[in-house]
C-alpha cells in the first residue's frame, strides 16, 4: 500500500500539479528502462511506478515551491487587476510552504506569503489554524484516536506532487506513453525522472514530468509542459528538503502575544460541518443537472450548466461579468465565451452549457455540437 495513502498527513508535504491538468490521465507502464546517470542503478517505468507505492517515510521537512503561468488572459478578479492574490499567483505566480512531518499525529504546513503566514498544525489531538496576518488562531480537539487530518487548509496552499503522480498513474489504460529521461537532481538530491505523454494531439498538455527520489521513492517535483514548450506552465517541486524526522518542538504552538484565540467547542465544530454540507447541497440543487463528461484519458471534456441565478446578487454580476469579459465565439454549435490557456479551454455558452478540458478549443466546440 502507498505510504500516501496509508498515511494522509505526506500528500500534504510532496509536490503535485493542478488537477485541472490532469483530467483522467492514464499510463501504460512498458519496460522503458532509465537511461540513468552512471552513479544511480538502471529502473524502468514499471519498477519506478511500484518505487512510489512502496515508498516509506517516517519523517521529512523541507520547502515546497509552486510557479505557474497558465498563459491566461488578465481577468479582474481572477488572474489579474483585483481580486484574491492566493488565487491570482495560483495561475500566474509562486507560491511556497514550509513542511515538516513526523508521523500521523504530528504535522505541521506553513504558507508563507508576502502579507505573513498561514500554519496548520497537529500535535496529537490538538490541532492549530494560525493567521499572522489577522493575528487569528483557532484551537482544535479531535476525539482520541482520531486519524483524520484538518480540512481548512490555507487558501493557496501548493499542492503535492503525490496527488498529481496519483491522478496520473491510477487508471492503467492506453492514453499515455510512459517513458523514462534518465536522471535529474531536485532540491539536492539524485532523481530519477518519469515522462507521462498523452496520445491523443487534442491534448493541450505535452509531457508531465515526476521526478522521483532515487532512495526514498518520494516524488520530489512534478513538471507539466504545454505542447510544444520549452518550459513548464506549472511546476511544484522541493526547493529543500530533509528526510531526518524533525524534532517535536517543531510542533508545538504558542501564540504569539495579541492573537485572538477561538477554541470551539464539539458542538460548534458540528454545526460548521453541517453548515459546510447543507451550502454544498444547496450548491448542488442551484445545478441544472449533474456534470457529465465525454471522451476518455487526457483529452476528457466536462459538461456542465451553470448554476441557476436566483437574483441579481453580487456573486451572480461578478460571475457574468467575467464571462462577458472573454472573447466572443461561435460556430455552428451556437455562440458563447472562450476561456482559452496553455494547459486548457472551457467554453462557456449562451444557453447556460460549460465545457471544460485540458483540450484545443475544437474539442470543445465539437462537444457543444453533440447535443
Amino acid at each position: 500500500m502507498s505510504v500516501f495513502r496509508s498515511r494522509p498527513a505526506l500528500r500534504w508535504l510532496v509536490p503535485s500539479a493542478a488537477a485541472v491538468v490532469i483530467i483522467g490521465g492514464g499510463a501504460a507502464a512498458g519496460t522503458i528502462v532509465a537511461s540513468a546517470d552512471p552513479s544511480l542503478p538502471d529502473r524502468s517505468a514499471a519498477q519506478l511506478l511500484v518505487d512510489i507505492q512502496n515508498a516509506k517515510v517516517d519523517g521529512l521537512s523541507g520547502t515546497v515551491v509552486q510557479t505557474a503561468d497558465l498563459g491566461l488572459p488578465a481577468i479582474a478578479g481572477v488572474t489579474g487587476g483585483q481580486g484574491d492574490a492566493d488565487l491570482t499567483r495560483l495561475v500566474a505566480g509562486s507560491n511556497t510552504a514550509r513542511v515538516w512531518y513526523a508521523g500521523e499525529d504530528k504535522v505541521r504546513l506553513a504558507l508563507v506569503g508576502t502579507l505573513g503566514e498561514t500554519d496548520v498544525i497537529r500535535n496529537g489531538q490538538d490541532v492549530w489554524l494560525w493567521s499572522s496576518k489577522e493575528k487569528e488562531a483557532t484551537h482544535l480537539t479531535l476525539p482520541a484516536g482520531s486519524g483524520k487530518q484538518p480540512e481548512a487548509l490555507p487558501s493557496g496552499v501548493p499542492q503535492t506532487p503525490q496527488e498529481a503522480a496519483d491522478k496520473a498513474l491510477a487508471a492503467i489504460d492506453p492514453t499515455t506513453v510512459v517513458s523514462t529521461t534518465g536522471a535529474a537532481k531536485v532540491a539536492g538530491r539524485d532523481a530519477y525522472e518519469l515522462v507521462l505523454s498523452p496520445r491523443d494531439t487534442a491534448s493541450k498538455i505535452g509531457q508531465v514530468r515526476v521526478a522521483i527520489d532515487a532512495k526514498e521513492h518520494i516524488p520530489l517535483r512534478v513538471d507539466v509542459y504545454a505542447k510544444d514548450a520549452n518550459s513548464p506552465a506549472v511546476r511544484v517541486a522541493f526547493q529543500q528538503i530533509s528526510f531526518t524526522t524533525p524534532d517535536a518542538q517543531q510542533f508545538v504552538f504558542n501564540p504569539p502575544p495579541g492573537t485572538k484565540v477561538n477554541e470551539p467547542s464539539a458542538a460548534d465544530v458540528e454545526k460548521k460541518h453541517d453548515e459546510i454540507e447543507k451550502n454544498a447541497d444547496e450548491r448542488k440543487t442551484a445545478m441544472a443537472g449533474e456534470p457529465k463528461v465525454t471522451g476518455k484519458g487526457w483529452t476528457s471534456v466536462i459538461e456542465a450548466q451553470l448554476p441557476k441565478q436566483t437574483g441579481a446578487g453580487k456573486d451572480a454580476a461578478q460571475l457574468q461579468g467575467i464571462i462577458d469579459s472573454l472573447p466572443k465565439v461561435s460556430g455552428s454549435w451556437g455562440s458563447g465565451h472562450l476561456l482559452s490557456g496553455s494547459l486548457f479551454s472551457v467554453l462557456v455558452t449562451d444557453d447556460g452549457r460549460v465545457f471544460a478540458g485540458a483540450v484545443t478549443p475544437e474539442t470543445l466546440y465539437q462537444a457543444a455540437g453533440n447535443k
